[in-house]
């Protein structure tokens, strides 16, 4: 057992002091049976797991741990494809979810989580959407699970829809300011639907809001060269911005007039969950979207290799609300040069449904 100034001198254990918790992205047998995500509760204070097509991609076709029963299934005729890679699945995400039950009773259910995917062929379906969260809740059949669905205009209502029926939800591809205000909104609507059963209780109900960070400067990086000249400083910016200014309309909803009859009741605030945080150009920072970004009611997903190197040589202080003046700053100078961030969010958010698909089919494929 590591001792108590080894653990604070962690940066990641700093951050849980400083009221953000620390996700990993990624989840994969190997991870759970080799202990690593054990050690990594224990000693940086991991406090859950992300997981998506790409990862849960990744994770069967690479590791060893899944060999004789990918076999299993296969010879399973009477299984189709995707119901052979939810019976994979969905044992990694029980025994995740196994792993961060001490977690989630120690804290009264606020960190402990772990995330299955909706299909994202269902992204543009509300109602197939609904059916198949309440299908993988049933399934999983643990109070720690939080079923991911995409922030499209049909997966709001359908986020709606499950939280009003006591499904946590986390929301996922979220580019925009636009889709943290709308995605409050369902969330909060969907709280009332819940309270309105006779008798339901709030504090079972949990979700998040992930924003996507890095796919973000990638995109406005591309635009930017393409305009040149004095376009060019602002490159690598968007994508912190975007989280600071998200933050403050965390608060303002979160913490005005409209959250708080369902505060008074008990609902929890739906906190902001920073996601694509590994930095994608090489000449950036390698936690630059975790060093700026650290706030109280916040967690920051990290990829492996982010999460080893901010642990490595990150510097943990509460950053979020630092420099809003220049957040504000960087999106109005995007839009002087034609670059609305907006119009980048709904981009962004078509092109990572199309990811997902894509990931999503390689794994059916690997199940046939």
């Amino acid at each position: 057992m590591p001792s108590y100034n080894s653990l604070m001198e962690n940066p990641l254990i700093k951050l849980h002091t400083l009221g953000q918790r620390i996700w990993l992205d990624n989840l994969s047998r190997t991870l759970l049976k080799d202990g690593v995500l054990q050690k990594l509760v224990t000693e940086s204070g991991l406090a859950g797991v992300t997981s998506n097509p790409t990862i849960f991609f990744k994770a069967i076709s690479e590791s060893p741990y899944y060999r004789d029963e990918l076999a299993a299934v296969k010879r399973n005729t009477t299984l189709s494809a995707e119901q052979r890679y939810e019976r994979l699945a969905i044992q990694d995400i029980q025994n995740a979810c196994d792993l961060f039950h001490p977690v989630y009773v120690r804290t009264d259910g606020e960190d402990g989580y772990v995330s299955l995917e909706v299909s994202p062929s269902l992204a543009y379906d509300a109602q197939a959407t609904v059916a198949a969260g309440l299908r993988l809740k049933a399934e999983v059949n643990r109070a720690n699970l939080l079923i991911k669905v995409p922030a499209t205009k049909p997966g709001l209502i359908a986020i709606e829809r499950l939280i009003g029926q006591g499904c946590s939800v986390n929301v996922t591809l979220m580019f925009s300011l636009d889709h943290v205000r709308d995605v409050s909104q369902a969330y909060m609507r969907g709280m009332e639907q819940w309270l309105g059963h006779s008798g339901a209780d709030p504090r079972p109900v949990k979700s998040v809001a992930s924003v996507f960070l890095s796919r973000v400067d990638t995109m406005v990086d591309k635009k930017l060269e393409a305009i040149g000249g004095d376009a060019l400083p602002l490159r690598g910016q968007a994508g912190v911005a975007l989280a600071k200014l998200a933050y403050q309309e965390y608060k303002n909803v979160f913490g005005g007039p409209l959250f708080t009859p369902l505060a008074a009741k008990g609902v929890r605030r739906q906190y902001l969950l920073w996601a694509s945080t590994g930095a994608k150009n090489p000449a950036y920072s390698d936690v630059m979207y975790v060093e700026p970004l650290i706030g109280r009611e916040t967690i920051n997903t990290l990829p492996d290799a982010t999460l080893n190197a901010f642990r490595d040589h990150g510097h943990a202080a509460l950053t979020i609300e630092n420099d809003l003046d220049r957040a504000r700053e960087v999106f109005a100078e995007l839009g002087r040069h034609g670059i609305l961030m907006g119009h980048v969010g709904d981009e962004l958010q078509t092109e990572g449904l199309k990811l997902f698909q894509q990931s999503f089919d390689q794994l059916i494929a690997l199940m046939s």
